[in-house]
């Protein structure tokens, strides 16, 4: 599983809007990596923000 599917299963599962240092913890992944990513879901609007600095699926 790549970064981006682990950030969506992590968002999903929470079920509430997270901050990317939140995802990286939850996910156990590198926080450089989770914003890579983020950056491409968000480019992909795969993920919206509810609030600034904050993320959930879309």
């Amino acid at each position: 599983m790549d970064a981006k599917e682990t950030i969506i299963k992590v968002m999903k599962s929470e079920g509430k809007p997270l901050s990317a240092g939140q995802i990286a913890e939850l996910a156990g992944l590198d926080r450089k990596e989770v914003d890579k990513a983020m950056k491409v879901l968000k480019e992909e609007e795969k993920i919206v923000s509810p609030k600034r600095c904050y993320w959930e699926p879309k």
